[in-house]
């Protein structure tokens, strides 16, 4: 049976109309990291590849001279991932090691990330690899305060992009990473100059990669604690919704070991009544009777498949969950853990709200 890291990962790219995203995608197509690779695109003629074509298999898919296979998506992406599998069993194209989606500009990538996370017939072969979205540094602050399609790209990202930074300002630069980071503290924010960056960095660092997994958690509890620290620099206390959107992050720590059992009968009741609004969740917790950490990661109403990191990534062994949550207050949800673990007779209290 093939095991969870031995899964082929699919990559998303998303992010708003004009942010950069094909530019982005023509960069990745070029770069020897996508070899081995198969890209489902929505519009072939969006992507400048016709001078690397070297075969064409079919109207929907074409292999280009890098040995990366890129497809037309024409329907739904399950079916445009359960006929690219066809084709690679029947030998049809090559075998490849990862899947690219782009999405549309006005495209939500929760059903997405839902569809790739729960379909039954998807994920014995597949799981989901990183959410990248691209920002425009331009107009990025206003399409996030006007869009809610772009504000949640941004949120469910686990990458973010910064395009055009030189076309914009640099305190527009500043203005706009430090929002992003108030709306989703767990991503990492890179620059791309026109339309480059490191490919390999950017489709490496997964989070189920079984050889990156420790160092990524790693980098997105960093993060939480840069924000944290930053906030307190701000005015005193912790205030991550000071921005007045409606979508916020924020992360819950807890000092004793949490009740396995517990805890995953409450965070399933929390998604199931207010999934919704979790755009995303990410943990790495202390599990009573279990020595090395237990990693969660979920999107809206579902969660991957927990698993165990080999050691702690650092000498903290707080559990440290991070939320991004739309129209749900951090109160309500620290009290809502409190009181279960309360009915439930456990004694894990939290020491700290970031």
């Amino acid at each position: 049976m093939t095991t969870y890291n031995e899964l082929i990962p699919i990559f998303v790219v998303t992010g708003f109309l004009g942010s950069g995203k094909t530019t982005l995608l023509n960069h990745m197509l070029k770069h020897p990291a996508l070899r081995n690779a198969a890209v489902l695109i929505n519009e072939f003629g969006e992507v400048g590849i016709d001078h690397q074509l070297v075969e064409t298999i079919d109207k929907d898919t074409v292999l280009l001279s890098s040995g990366c296979i890129c497809c037309t998506i024409r329907d739904d992406l399950k079916k445009a991932i359960l006929e690219l599998d066809e084709k690679r069993v029947q030998g049809i194209i090559p075998a490849y090691e990862r899947i690219v989606v782009e999405t549309t500009g006005l495209a939500d990538p929760s059903p997405i990330m839902y569809t790739l996370m729960s379909d039954t017939q998807l994920r014995y072969h597949y799981r989901l690899g990183t959410i990248i979205t691209t920002v425009d540094a331009v107009n990025g602050i206003t399409q996030l305060d006007d869009f809610d399609e772009a504000l949640k790209q941004a949120t469910v990202a686990d990458r973010l992009v910064l395009t055009k930074t030189d076309l914009a300002a640099p305190a527009d630069t500043s203005r706009l990473t430090a929002r992003l980071k108030a709306l989703n503290m767990a991503a990492d924010v890179v620059v791309a100059q026109f339309g480059a960056l490191d490919v390999e960095a950017l489709l490496s660092a997964d989070l189920y990669d079984p050889s990156r997994k420790g160092k990524e958690v790693a980098r997105w509890l960093a993060e939480e604690e840069r924000a944290e620290l930053a906030d307190h620099e701000h005015d005193g206390h912790l205030d991550r919704n000071r921005h007045g959107s409606r979508i916020h992050s924020f992360c819950l720590i807890y000092d004793k070991p949490l009740d396995w059992t517990v805890f995953g009968i409450w965070l399933t009741m929390l998604l199931h009544t207010h999934g919704q609004d979790v755009l995303r969740v990410k943990g790495i917790l202390n599990v009573a009777g279990v020595d090395t950490p237990v990693v969660i990661n979920g999107v809206q109403h579902i969660v991957h498949s927990p698993f165990h990191l080999a050691a702690w990534p650092d000498d903290d062994r707080r559990s440290r969950i991070v939320f991004i949550v739309r129209d749900l207050a951090q109160a309500r949800i620290l009290e809502s853990l409190a009181l279960f673990n309360r009915l439930a007779g456990g004694d894990a209290d939290r020491s700290a709200a970031a």
